[in-house]
């Protein structure tokens, strides 16, 4: 055996590469690996993966952007659903665990058009008095008065429901102001409580509109004006008031004075202490009222409830009309009715 000659590989290899015929056949060399900074194939790589890259965190972003879409969206939904239960839903259906007492709201100008309406205010003393726990009803008032029409609707009413409930009292409690029409309403409850400062009485009616005979004139406006009735234009606001008419219209106010007079009367009975102003107009204070008798005492709603009915759990049956009417009524037909209130005359309790 012989030595091993460490140069002999080396020397193999010298001769392998001065041979052509030995490096045609000798094993293929392995290209050189590409590096991420390299060129060309390396190069072309770098920017494909940037691009996916890029185009899976824009992917990324509008489902973001998308859940959040539809995120917003239902929280609007909801919170729209909740605001239309909140308008819709009447505070009388609301759940009233015991004895409680009813309130039932007129609050502002008694009309039919208005939330003071007879049959809103109606409507709420009939669903109060069906309710087997309402130990008494509260007649919250705030108005100046408004339609002496509809405030003897409401005053025929709350009399027939004291003969068919007599058991479940009927109480006015009067806030700022409870004038006109809305003391007639007043009038026919079992007690009117008041504020020291308190507003009420006024009873009396008028009738209101505007001339513009001589404004035509000086425009050099000429009104023509074809009715079939000598008296059928007699309100005609362009026209001259004839003597006759205006006796006319003054005994119709006088009747309606009369029948709000005895109203009063019979409902408050022998506590009215009649003075010769009290049917005039004037306006009294809740002090001045007691003495005069047309309230009783002094009193909330709340001290009502507590400690004349006796339950204090208080529950709305004010009927609230729907918000789509309400609108209606209010942009569509408003400018008219005050047009009508304004121009043409109408029997009014404030």
């Amino acid at each position: 055996m012989s030595e091993h000659d460490p140069n002999q590989h080396s020397s193999s290899a010298d001769d392998a590469a001065r041979d052509p015929w030995t490096s045609a056949h000798a094993a293929p060399v392995a290209p050189p690996a590409a590096t991420e900074s390299g060129p060309g194939a390396a190069g072309g790589a770098w920017e494909r993966e940037l691009i996916n890259r890029l185009a899976f965190a824009s992917l990324n972003e509008q489902r973001r952007a998308r859940r959040w879409s539809i995120f917003f969206k239902s929280l609007f939904s909801i919170y729209v659903l909740v605001i239309l239960i909140a308008m819709f839903a009447s505070p009388k259906n609301e759940l009233a665990m015991g004895k409680h007492t009813a309130v039932v709201e007129v609050n502002g100008v008694i009309s039919e058009k208005d939330r003071a309406s007879a049959d809103h205010v109606v409507g709420g003393l009939r669903d109060a008095l069906k309710d087997k726990n309402t130990k008494g009803v509260v007649l919250r008032i705030n108005s100046p008065g408004g339609s002496a029409v509809q405030a003897g609707y409401v005053y025929d009413e709350i009399r027939r429901l004291r003969k068919l409930h007599p058991d479940v009292p009927i109480y006015a409690v009067v806030t700022d102001l409870c004038a006109s029409a809305a003391y007639y309403i007043a009038s026919a409850t079992d007690t009117i409580y008041v504020d020291k400062a308190s507003l009420i009485g006024s009873i009396g009616v008028l009738m209101d509109s505007y001339g513009f005979v001589d404004t035509l004139k000086k425009l050099g406006v000429e009104r023509r004006l074809m009715t079939a009735g000598e008296n059928k234009g007699f309100l005609d606001p362009f026209s001259p008031m004839k003597p006759d008419a205006k006796e006319h219209m003054q005994q119709i106010l006088n009747n309606v004075h009369k029948q709000f007079i005895n109203a009063v009367k019979v409902g408050r009975g022998k506590r009215l202490k009649e003075n010769p102003k009290m049917f005039s107009g004037l306006i009294w204070t809740g002090e001045q009222g007691i003495e005069l008798g047309l309230a009783d005492a002094l009193g909330s709603t709340g001290f009502v409830a507590r400690d004349v009915i006796g339950a204090d759990n208080i529950v709305d049956f004010t009927e609230h009309e729907n918000i789509l009417d309400r609108f209606a009524e209010r942009v569509g037909a408003a400018l008219g009715d005050y047009s009508f209130r304004t121009l043409f005359a109408e029997p009014r309790m404030y």
